[in-house]
């Protein structure tokens, strides 16, 4: 049966890939640098990580650290003082936690603060800002709520001496100021109020406003595990896979930028790769070792060949997720397939073993079929490697058989899997089901991006049927996202 164009220019697009398109030549220096934010505790522990494995021979490198109080910088701090001089900018910005009350200070001055950016920006607020007067901002375990981490990032961000504005703006400067291509990654967790709560904004800054959206920008998000907090897997990470959907979709971020501003474009320029916890906490039961096997990982993407390998993956990821027709140069829009996974797995030893639980234990469904996966080993000739791709291509049963590739961690199986939806993820009707049951004021403080512009997303629209983004204060704010989109009906 003779193929369709269509296929047959998707067939000649997967032998590319195999033949090594996206390859980096060699061993040789090439001309990119690596930088990275991290933003919460997830986003500390792992630039941390990142600090301490850097080499002597690797470039210089741009460090921005961003967290609400000091309880988890330390270990920032002692990587820093570590290093010789020279060898990273690294700046920690600790946020100090203020009341509610001594936060509407800066809410009367939002409105004007937030026209500075949109000169006809409608404010709704009234001075009261998005806090609910009966809202706890943290949980019953002390973590802060996403709406909260916002207020204070928009304090830092906005009023007074903006110490937050001249941290991002410093941070581009470096960037701006490389002579090669570079890659931003900014690590944070999904599922944590600070990570999720802040990295919007962060983002939306310094790919929209600093660098002119002319660096690639890549997004790290840790999934969450059983081990982890209850509020880590309840509704405000069912709000922020809303609002990364609202990003990453360009259908979706089409009409949010048509409602909110440009300053909403999708911040991600170079795609968001989630990292799953739950296979090593099955495995483990211990979840400091489960976050170091992760920040151990996550830091190999980042610094093995000096950031060869994530540029590698980078690359992948924009092949196989664009349309057959588009120039291979060009950036790929994601669609509603706009999540990527980073999974690995032992080649030997049972700290996160390749066996017949590996889709279920890293929370994708039975819905999610690739069309390639690459497979990174830390020798293509070790005995163990045959056994891992065997077990990986049949746990996801790609179009073609998966390539494997050198250089990669000590005994380990790193793969990525390219071009989910979020419905692909078995955690986001769990997440669904936790939001539902929560009242307007928790509803509330599960929600981050659109707060400053009256618009509660995952909400039903008060102004058009059928549409998302409730309104808040007394505004009429809505945006031209259906509703079924964002809870998938």
């Amino acid at each position: 049966m003779e193929l369709t164009l269509e296929e047959r220019l998707k067939k000649r697009k997967l032998e590319a890939l195999r033949r090594g398109v996206h390859r980096v030549g060699g061993e040789a220096v090439v001309p990119f640098n690596v930088h990275i934010i991290g933003i919460g505790k997830a986003g500390a522990e792992i630039v941390a990580d990142v600090l301490r494995s850097l080499q002597p021979s690797d470039s210089p490198m741009t460090a921005l650290v961003v967290d609400i109080g000091n309880e988890d910088l330390e270990d920032v701090r002692t990587a820093t003082a570590a290093l010789p001089e020279g060898r990273a900018d690294v700046d920690i910005i600790s946020l100090d936690p203020i009341s509610a009350e001594e936060l509407s200070n800066t809410f009367q001055d939002y409105e004007k603060l937030l026209k500075l950016e949109y000169p006809m920006y409608p404010w709704t607020f009234d001075g009261k800002g998005w806090l609910p007067e009966s809202g706890d901002v943290q949980t019953a375990e002390g973590n802060f709520r996403r709406s909260y981490a916002k207020a204070l990032y928009g304090r830092a961000y906005y009023d007074g001496e903006r110490p937050l504005a001249a941290a991002i703006r410093r941070f581009g400067e470096h960037v701006n100021n490389e002579s090669a291509q570079s890659i931003v990654c900014i690590a944070f967790g999904m599922g944590g109020g600070t990570g999720s709560g802040i990295v919007v904004d962060i983002a939306r800054h310094l790919t929209n406003v600093v660098l002119g959206r002319q660096a690639l920008v890549v997004g790290l998000g840790i999934l969450p595990c059983d081990g982890d907090l209850s509020q880590h897997r309840g509704g405000g990470l069912f709000a922020a896979l809303n609002e990364f959907d609202c990003l990453g979709d360009e259908t979706k971020n089409k009409a949010l930028v048509a409602s909110c501003g440009e300053l909403f474009r999708n911040p991600f320029t170079a795609g968001l790769l989630l990292v799953p916890q739950q296979h090593v906490w099955n495995a483990t039961h211990d979840l400091a070792e489960t976050h170091r096997r992760v920040d151990a990982e996550v830091t190999s993407l980042l610094t093995e060949r000096g950031g060869a390998n994530l540029l590698e993956t980078l690359r992948m990821l924009n092949w196989v997720a664009a349309p057959s027709t588009q120039h291979s140069a060009a950036r790929t829009p994601w669609g509603a397939k706009w999540i990527h996974m980073f999974g690995f797995s032992d080649l030997e030893g049972a700290a996160a073993p390749i066996g017949s639980g590996l889709r279920s234990s890293l929370g994708i469904r039975d819905t999610y079929k690739p069309e390639f996966i690459e497979v990174r080993v830390p020798s293509e000739q070790q005995n163990s490697v045959a056994t891992a791709v065997a077990g990986i291509e049949a746990a996801f049963s790609p179009d073609v058989p998966p390539q494997v590739t050198g250089h990669g961690r000590l005994t380990s199986a790193q793969f990525v899997l390219p071009s989910i939806q979020k419905t692909d993820l078995s955690l986001f009707r769990t997440t669904l089901d936790a939001y539902s049951q929560e009242d307007r004021d928790e509803k509330i403080l599960d929600h981050s991006l659109l707060l400053d512009q009256g618009i509660l997303l995952s909400e039903p629209s008060n102004r058009i049927e059928g549409m998302a983004g409730a309104s808040l204060g007394e505004g009429g704010s809505w945006i031209a996202v259906p509703m079924s989109a964002l809870i998938s009906e």
